[in-house]
């Protein structure tokens, strides 16, 4: 409960302004996301199929700029995240771009019993998810009682292979240097800043723009999703897709999907 009162003071510390000199006003962020919102999406998009009218839950959706994305598409799209300010950026984005979405801020572990009403066709969770929690299996128990029968987890996140085992410092010649400093088995917790750390004013208390974050290996993520009643039907390592110089040879992100039974 300390880790993740500690995780929620950072996220409501500072992101709406984060946000601001991220991506612009809401208005500004909503313009670029409605010239392409699937390529706001990203890859993954092509695993989720036919979106229109489909009932879709973002599971720490933050800023809501891939969850508006999904809207313009056609979705009925519905973020839980515990940050307020994130939530006041995400309604203010969606507003700006004329579309429908619904926020609720709750710890992810303790959603509301009539938010876990098996009534969604699809659970999106991405990139820099999985490290705030503790317990995988509560997770994905959760996710399964999101998800209708037949419904489907797409989830991306970052290699382990990356975030646990190997550092890359600098550039030379347009190549990146890597080295093995990790302990890709290690299961203590990491102080690290918040993801949007620079992009905070010069007066944010430091302290409280620090996260604590557990790494999970890539087999104990796949035990966990299919402990839970949720069949994997897809599990894609992927290299730097910013890039086809740096990081060459090495996963990067990986997506899988799983449906529920």
């Amino acid at each position: 409960m300390e880790t993740a009162q500690l995780n929620k003071t950072a996220w409501n510390t500072g992101a709406y302004q984060a946000w601001l000199k991220r991506f612009g006003t809401p208005a500004e962020a909503a313009v670029k996301i409605q010239e392409d919102p699937q390529k706001r999406i990203g890859k993954v998009y092509e695993h989720m199929g036919d979106i229109r009218g489909k009932k879709i839950i973002n599971l720490l959706g933050s800023n809501g700029n891939k969850a508006v994305a999904l809207a313009l598409l056609g979705a009925d799209v519905t973020i839980a995240d515990f940050s307020s300010e994130n939530e006041q950026y995400a309604k203010e984005l969606a507003a700006s771009a004329d579309v429908d979405l619904t926020y609720i801020v709750s710890d992810v572990l303790q959603l509301p019993p009539d938010v876990l009403s098996g009534e969604y066709d699809l659970v999106f969770m991405e990139f820099g998810i999985l490290h705030y929690f503790l317990d995988l299996t509560e997770l994905f128990q959760v996710v399964n009682s999101l998800l209708r029968k037949g419904g489907v987890l797409v989830l991306q996140d970052f290699h382990p292979v990356s975030t646990k085992l190997i550092s890359s410092r600098g550039t030379t010649a347009n190549i990146r240097k890597h080295k093995v400093t990790g302990d890709y088995f290690d299961t203590s917790l990491e102080e690290k800043d918040i993801a949007f750390s620079k992009f905070l004013s010069n007066g944010t208390n430091v302290a409280e723009s620090k996260v604590l974050l557990r790494n999970w290996t890539l087999g104990e993520i796949v035990t966990a999703i299919a402990s839970k009643g949720l069949c994997l039907k897809m599990l894609e390592e992927l290299p730097n897709l910013s890039s086809e110089v740096f990081d060459k040879g090495i996963p990067k992100t990986f997506t899988i999907i799983a449906e529920k039974l």
